[in-house]
C-alpha cells in the first residue's frame, strides 16, 4: 500500500484565468526591476502569466505561460512538467538501451535483445497472433472448473491478470513478516464503477469497450457475428466480477483491507475453485493463512464461477490474455489497442512513439538493470546529500509543528513524534541491484521474453511470502519521475528520476528548491499522518495510537478538506471526490506548509533579499506551483475524477494556497476566507 505523489507517469506511478493588471495594482510584486533585466531570466519567471492575478488564480499566474508555451503533444492525454521530466529520462534510457558496446557484459546483452525484439515490427507483424497460441490452447484444453486452478496458477506467473490477484505483502499487524494476500482483480475497465454508472457518457463508454472486444476477437480471425456474442459474454463476466468487487472509497481504509483467514476458511468460503491446488501449482503448497483483502469478493467467486457457462469463463480468460499483451503483438492489435484505451478512454490523437514503449517495458521488466547505468550517468552523489540535508529541516519543521498542535493531546503527540522520528529515508536508489541472470531473453521473440520476465518476477514476490519483510526492496525503479510513502516500511522514497530540475536542483535558489522538491519531502513525510496513513504506527503496524478525543479532532479538521475539494470541477459537469482525493491533499497542503516553515528555518542566517523581482517567500509558492504546471484532455480528466487518488494540478495548486495565510501576506491577497476557516490538518 504505497501512497504516491502523483499518478503514474511511470507510474506513476503515479498521473492536470482571469487576465489581469495585477502588476499594476500590487507595486510592490512589480516584475523584474530594470536592475535585473540583463540577467538571464531564469524558467520559473518565464512560465509566469503576469496579465493573472495571483491572488484570484494563483495556477494561472504561476503556469500560465509555461501551459500556453507547452501544448500536450499529440501522443499524451496530459503534458506537464511532471510529464516532461518524465520524457526527458525516457530519452536517457533510450541513449543507454540504443548504445552499443563492443564488450557488452551479460546484462547489457539481455536489455539490448528485449529492446530489439520489442523494436522488431517486421518479426512482430509476421508473427501476429502466434505467439500467444500456446497459452491459448491450455484456455482451450479447459474441459472443467477442477482445472482452472492450475491454469490460473500458470498465467498469473506469465503475468497475465486475471479473475483475481494474489502476491505478496507485509502483514498489516506484524510488519516485519511478509505473508501472502488474495484480492480482487480481473477487470478491463479502470473501476468498477464504469460498469454501473447509469450517465449518458458511461453507457457509452461500455458500448465501446464491447465494440473493442469484439475487435479484438475479429482480429483473432474469429467471424464478426461470432466475435460480437463473444464480446457481450466476456463484458457479462466482468461486470459480475465487478459487481463484488469495492469500490476505491472502501480500498483507502486499511481496517476493511485486513481480513486473516486459514487456507481452510478461504476453501469453505469459495468452494467453487481449488484453492490448494492453485497454491501448489504456484510453488508454495505449505501456505496456511493469508490475508482476504477484499473478502466478499472471493466469496462471490465461487458463486460467479458456478453460475457462468465452462464456455464464458474460457472466453474470458482469452480475452484477459490478448488484452493484457495487444500493445505488444502485431500493428493491427497495437493501434486496436490504443484506440480504446489510448484515444477513447484518456483522449490521445496518436500512440506514442514505439522506442517510448518499449523503454517503459524494459523499464518495468529489468528495471534494476537498466537503472544501475542510469544513476551513474545521471544521479551525482552531491543530489543526495543535498537531499538528506534538506529532509532533515522538514524533519524539523514537521516535529514542531507536533508539538505545537493545540488539537492534539499529549499522549497522541508522542506517538506521532516516535513515528516521525522512525521514519527511513531512501533517496537515489536501492543498496542491492535485483539480479536477472536467470532470466532467458531471446531477440526474436517478445512475448516470450515479456513471459519470461514476468515469471522471474511473479515467482521473486511469491518466494518473501514467509520471510521477513526486506527494507531494500523498492516498489519503484531508480529512473521513475515520482516519489512515495510506505505505511508499513514506514519509508520515503525519493527514486534519482524526480531529482532533476524542475523538482530539485542542486545549484538552484534555496526558495525554488524548498518550495518544489521541499513540498515533496513534506507530501511524503504528511502522509505518514493522513487518514490511511495515520492508522499504522512507528512500526509499520496497523495499530490505533491515537486517543479517541485526537481522532475526532482529526476527522472533523480532515472533512474542512473533503468539503473543500468536493466543490471543485474536474471537467464538464464532474466534480472531484474530495473522500478519494483525501490523503493525497492532507499531504499536499500539510507538505506546503511544513516545507515553508523548513524553508525559513534553513535561510535563518543568511540574507536573502529579492532575485528577478521576487521575495523569497514568493519565490517558493512559486516554485511549489510549477511543480504542477500542466494541461489534460477532457477524457483523462474524466477518468482521474472517477478513479485518481490525487486532485489535478490546479487544484494541487490553488487548493492548497487557499488555505495558507502566508501565501496571503506574500503576495498582499485579501484572504478568501478567515483564518480559521482555513482547512488545516498539519
Amino acid at each position: 500500500m504505497n501512497y504516491r505523489l502523483a499518478v503514474c507517469i511511470v507510474s506513476s506511478s503515479l498521473l492536470v484565468s482571469l487576465p489581469f493588471a495585477w502588476a499594476k495594482k500590487n507595486k510592490v510584486h512589480s516584475i523584474e526591476p530594470k536592475s535585473v533585466l540583463t540577467q538571464v531570466t531564469p524558467n520559473y519567471v518565464k512560465a509566469i502569466d503576469k496579465k493573472a492575478d495571483p491572488c484570484e488564480d494563483f495556477f494561472q499566474y504561476a503556469c500560465g505561460e509555461w501551459n500556453k508555451n507547452n501544448p500536450i503533444p499529440a501522443e499524451q492525454s496530459r503534458w506537464g512538467t511532471f510529464s516532461q521530466l518524465a520524457d526527458n529520462t525516457l530519452n536517457n534510457l533510450r541513449a543507454i538501451l540504443e548504445t552499443k558496446s563492443a564488450a557488452p557484459s551479460a546484462s547489457d546483452k539481455q536489455m539490448s535483445d528485449y529492446y530489439d525484439s520489442c523494436m522488431d515490427m517486421t518479426v512482430r507483424d509476421g508473427a501476429g497472433i502466434k505467439p500467444l497460441q500456446g497459452i491459448l490452447a491450455d484456455i482451450d484444453s479447459l474441459t472443467g472448473l477442477n482445472q482452472l486452478p492450475r491454469l490460473m496458477a500458470g498465467l498469473h506467473l506469465k503475468g497475465v491478470r486475471s479473475l483475481f490477484s494474489f502476491g505478496s505483502g507485509q502483514d498489516f499487524k506484524d510488519a516485519k513478516q511478509v505473508i501472502a494476500h488474495l484480492d480482487q482483480g480481473g477487470l478491463g475497465l479502470p473501476d468498477r464503477d464504469y460498469y454501473f454508472k447509469d450517465d449518458s457518457k458511461s453507457k457509452e463508454l461500455r458500448q465501446k469497450y464491447v465494440a473493442h472486444i469484439q475487435k479484438i476477437f475479429e482480429l483473432t480471425g474469429t467471424p464478426a457475428a461470432q466475435a460480437q456474442s463473444i464480446a457481450s459474454q466476456v463484458f457479462a463476466f466482468e461486470t459480475a466480477l465487478a459487481k463484488e468487487s469495492m469500490d476505491k472509497i472502501s480500498r483507502r481504509d486499511p481496517a476493511k483491507l485486513f481480513r486473516p483467514a486459514k487456507v481452510e476458511q478461504l476453501v469453505q468460503q469459495s468452494p467453487s475453485f481449488d484453492w490448494k491446488a492453485y497454491f501448489l501449482a504456484l510453488g508454495i503448497p505449505s501456505l496456511q493463512s493469508l490475508n482476504l483483502v477484499s473478502p466478499d469478493f472471493i466469496k462471490s467467486l465461487s458463486v460467479v464461477l458456478k453460475n457462468q457457462s465452462l464456455e464464458s469463463v474460457k472466453l474470458y480468460l482469452k480475452w484477459s490474455v490478448i488484452n493484457g499483451l495487444s500493445g505488444m503483438l502485431s500493428q493491427n492489435f497495437v493501434d486496436a489497442s490504443f484506440e480504446f484505451y489510448g484515444k477513447t478512454l484518456k483522449g490521445a490523437k496518436q500512440i506514442q512513439p514505439q522506442w517510448k514503449r518499449c523503454v517503459h517495458l524494459i523499464d518495468g521488466s529489468l528495471g534494476d538493470a537498466l537503472a544501475q547505468k542510469y544513476v551513474v550517468q545521471y544521479f551525482p552523489q552531491t543530489s543526495k546529500t543535498r537531499m538528506l540535508e534538506m529532509i532533515s529541516y522538514l524533519r524539523q519543521s514537521l516535529q514542531k509543528d507536533i508539538q505545537d498542535l493545540s488539537w492534539m493531546g499529549a499522549a497522541t503527540k508522542i506517538k506521532a513524534l516516535q513515528k516521525l522520528k522512525a521514519i527511513v529515508d531512501r533517496i537515489g536508489y536501492p543498496d542491492k541491484w535485483r539480479d536477472y541472470t536467470s532470466v532467458n531473453i531471446r531477440k526474436d521473440n517478445l512475448i516470450a521474453n515479456i513471459f519470461g520476465a514476468s515469471e522471474f518476477e511473479t515467482k521473486r514476490d511469491l518466494n518473501k511470502i514467509g520471510k521477513s519483510y526486506d527494507p531494500n526492496d523498492w516498489s519503484q525503479t531508480a529512473p521513475t519521475v515520482n516519489a512515495y510513502y510506505d505505511p508499513q516500511q514506514n519509508g520515503i522514497n525519493f527514486p534519482a528520476g524526480i531529482l532533476q530540475p524542475p523538482f530539485f536542483d542542486a545549484q538552484a535558489d534555496d526558495a525554488i528548491n524548498y518550495g518544489a522538491i521541499g513540498s515533496v519531502i513534506g507530501h511524503e513525510l504528511s502522509h505518514g499522518f493522513d487518514d490511511e496513513g495515520g492508522q499504522f504506527d512507528a512500526f509499520g503496524n496497523l495499530e490505533n495510537w491515537w486517543t479517541k478525543e485526537d481522532r475526532e479532532a482529526f476527522e472533523k479538521r480532515a472533512q474542512c478538506l473533503v468539503d473543500q475539494y468536493n466543490n471543485y470541477i474536474a471537467v464538464d459537469d464532474i466534480k472531484l471526490n474530495g473522500k478519494l482525493t483525501l490523503g493525497e491533499n492532507i499531504a499536499d497542503n500539510g507538505g506546503v506548509r511544513i516545507a515553508l516553515m523548513a524553508y525559513l528555518d534553513a535561510i535563518k542566517d543568511k540574507k536573502v533579499g529579492i532575485q528577478n523581482g521576487f521575495t523569497k517567500e514568493q519565490r517558493f509558492f512559486l516554485g511549489y506551483a510549477q511543480v504542477w504546471c500542466g494541461t489534460v484532455r477532457d477524457e483523462t480528466a474524466r477518468l482521474f475524477a472517477q478513479t485518481d487518488p490525487h486532485s489535478p494540478g490546479r487544484y494541487r495548486v490553488n487548493g492548497v494556497v487557499e488555505n495558507i495565510p502566508e501565501f496571503y501576506r506574500a503576495f498582499s491577497c485579501k484572504p478568501k476566507k478567515q483564518e480559521k476557516d482555513m482547512c488545516r490538518v498539519w
